[in-house]
């Protein structure tokens, strides 16, 4: 990949998470920004645009940290694993699965297991999805790969939000987690086509 390409992707994910945070903030944080509306002061509001803007791009480095993480490990895996590659990402897939519901919801106490149950199939239907979208753009080969980044690294960036107090973090982390992962891995090849060409 040109560096120029690197760059490009580097200041785009970037962005992305920035603004995907500020959007969910509103969502997810809607009660800080009308707590500045009545009466309506400008600087706080601004304030809070750049705390979860700058919020959004640690949330898009992590992203990209473990994106290239995964490159390195997947191309290790591969020499290391060979055939038995695939089966070991699909057989991680499910233990992260499992843990999100299952160990997340034995360290909180007085909770129902419904919310992390309802979060892994939305992050396996989720990824299932980007996972077949990939496989239809590049080759069936990378289905399964793509499926585990996007379970197994999303989680993995995922668990400093999984462990605050309160959903508010753990919402405002995966959305932009979620979209850059997605935006990292479909774009990739062609990313990479550009340099073949």
């Amino acid at each position: 990949m040109k560096s120029r390409n690197v760059v490009r992707l580097f200041f785009s994910t970037l962005l992305l998470g920035g603004l995907s945070t500020l959007v969910t903030s509103f969502f997810v944080k809607s009660d800080v920004y009308l707590e500045f509306m009545k009466p309506f002061d400008w600087f706080e509001v601004l304030g809070l645009f750049l705390f979860f803007i700058g919020l959004g791009l640690v949330f898009s480095i992590i992203s990209q940290m473990g994106f290239f993480a995964y490159l390195t490990v997947n191309q290790l895996g591969l020499s290391f694993f060979r055939t038995f590659w695939p089966w070991l990402q699909v057989a991680v897939v499910v233990v992260v699965l499992f843990d999100l519901v299952y160990f997340r919801y034995s360290i909180v106490e007085n909770s129902s297991v419904m919310p992390y149950v309802f979060a892994s199939i939305f992050l396996l239907i989720y990824s299932l999805i980007i996972a077949r979208i990939k496989a239809n753009q590049t080759n069936k080969k990378a289905f399964i790969p793509a499926l585990f980044f996007m379970v197994v690294v999303t989680f993995i960036e995922w668990v400093p939000g999984l462990r605050t107090s309160g959903g508010d973090y753990a919402w405002l982390m995966i959305v932009p987690l979620l979209l850059c992962n997605t935006y990292q891995l479909l774009i990739l090849h062609r990313l990479t086509e550009k340099k073949q060409a």
